[in-house]
């Protein structure tokens, strides 16, 4: 059965619609700014300042950044929901999400008022629950289909890719809403700081002095479908894998992530050979860079080039998945065969295996076929890689 992300709808420092994002995407820019948030050790973030679009009465009891940030990604997808609604039903119309923080935000600003005899008169605990967000999707567009959201850390969204390609395969749904989204929060900010993981300039994937992550806030979402409705591209493959070597940390060898590769590449029905580019996970972690960048190396040895994106829109959690695989279809629906630059100091690490980092302005040739690999690999060793292409 083939698979289509058909069309897309998505948000983050970038900008806050396809063509903004796409703009300052290959121009290589880098809106990450220096953030105040945790005591005693300067960080920058990745933060979205573009306008959100705000939420319909409907769905007051949801109101948050992040829900804010859902819709305003999903706002873009209206027309060709309706058009899918009146093909299908709204029964027929499924959603998967996935989220990491949630309305956390809301949540934080709810108990410091606590703490002052003065909550927020909007505030409700629904908006920060973890499971908010598929119902969010669902009201916001009528549909009655399965609707469920997931939360596996960084690789959430992800996730949610492959289980809308599940729920196509079984004949579940007809069309499946899929992505995520993660706002910035002061706890989220802090516990990566708590692990000594974020940087305190920004963040460098692959450099030889990386010093961690930037945390950024994003939603991507996708309409998947079986038909090419509006776009020929293709979800070919997701492939997950748990290693439970750590509940932060890497497994060395990278066993976990080979294994989702391989099995997203199985799903396609092709061999490493035929990748042509890969958006590394790439978090300017001291572990994460160096366990990904043998895996690449070793099952890519023709050397397909790569980047990670989080040089430009930060490490957006369980957004993630979506939000890079998001940057991948705005490449391979480009004109002229853009690439995702690869966006850091320039300073290789010379003790990892080297690989063919996307210079800026670079292209492949519009007239080879074109695979794409995304991965995302979370706490917990929740390893979820996708492969993307067109025909």
């Amino acid at each position: 059965m083939k698979c289509y992300l058909t069309d897309l709808g998505l948000v983050n420092a970038l900008g806050a619609d396809r063509a903004s994002v796409a703009a300052a995407l290959f121009a290589g820019q880098r809106p990450l700014k220096p953030c105040a948030w945790v005591p005693g050790k300067p960080t920058y973030t990745a933060p979205v300042t573009a306008p959100l679009a705000d939420l319909p009465e409907s769905l007051s009891q949801f109101s948050s950044r992040n829900a804010r940030l859902a819709i305003t990604a999903l706002a873009q997808l209206t027309a060709s929901v309706q058009a899918v609604l009146a093909r299908y039903g709204a029964d027929r119309v499924a959603v998967v999400a996935g989220t990491s923080t949630s309305g956390i935000a809301e949540g934080e600003a709810a108990v410091a008022g606590a703490v002052t005899g003065a909550v927020p008169d909007n505030y409700h605990y629904r908006a920060q629950e973890i499971g908010n967000l598929s119902q969010i999707v669902a009201q916001y567009f009528g549909l009655t289909g399965p609707a469920y959201t997931l939360s596996t850390a960084c690789s959430s969204s992800a996730h949610a890719l492959g289980s809308a390609r599940r729920l196509l395969q079984t004949g579940m749904a007809d069309a499946v809403i899929a992505g995520g989204a993660d706002s910035l929060c002061r706890l989220t900010v802090n516990g990566f700081a708590a692990l000594d993981s974020v940087s305190g300039q920004p963040c460098a994937p692959f450099s030889r002095v990386r010093q961690g992550i930037n945390i950024g806030e994003a939603a991507a979402f996708f309409l998947v479908t079986r038909e090419p409705l509006f776009a020929d591209i293709q979800l070919l493959g997701v492939g997950a894998s748990s290693d439970a070597h750590h509940i932060s940390a890497p497994e060395p060898s990278g066993q976990g992530a080979r294994a989702a590769i391989t099995m997203a590449l199985q799903q396609a029905g092709l061999g490493p050979e035929a990748v042509n580019y890969v958006n590394l996970h790439g978090t300017a972690t001291i572990l994460n860079d160096a366990m990904e960048a043998g895996v690449i190396s070793s099952l890519f040895p023709h050397g397909p080039k790569v980047s990670s994106s989080k040089g430009q829109v930060g490490h957006t959690l369980g957004a993630a998945g979506a939000t890079e695989a998001a940057l991948m279809w705005l490449a391979l629906a480009s004109e002229g065969g853009k690439l995702p630059p690869h966006c850091y100091d320039g300073d290789y690490d010379p003790q990892l295996p080297p690989l063919n980092l996307v210079a800026p302005n670079e292209a492949l040739d519009v007239g080879s076929a074109r695979v794409f690999l995304s991965n995302s690999f979370a706490f917990g060793g929740n390893n979820a890689a996708v492969l993307l292409g067109t025909e």
